[in-house]
């Protein structure tokens, strides 16, 4: 008896890390300057954080990368970079999208 109750002790122990691994979707609203920007941030469960956002007609999802200050996204083309209530787009070396402030929801 005390070994069956041993093993579901450790059977229900491991089911509860799993679903400490829960994804979670955050959908973020920035303006940029004139430009409304709509972020989605996915983190949680097995996956690296990413972002997703359109750019010029295009999707881009962006894996989060290690940063020393904020948090920021790349995928060695674009990067999203956050701070704060603050962000900006770059594609390779060069800003291209600057000035977004969060929007109060």
């Amino acid at each position: 008896m005390k070994r069956l109750l041993t093993g579901t002790a450790l059977i229900l122990l491991s089911g509860c890390s799993y679903f400490g691994h829960k994804q979670t979707v955050e959908t973020l609203h920035y303006q940029c300057g004139t430009m409304p920007l709509t972020v989605t941030l996915q983190q949680g469960g097995e996956a690296t954080p990413q972002v997703s956002f359109l750019l010029d007609g295009e999707r881009l999802t962006l894996p989060q990368v290690v940063s020393a200050s904020g948090v920021k996204y790349s995928n060695d083309t674009y990067t999203f970079w956050s701070k704060g209530d603050r962000a900006f787009i770059q594609r390779g070396e060069r800003v291209i999208v600057d000035d977004c402030v969060l929007a109060p929801m």
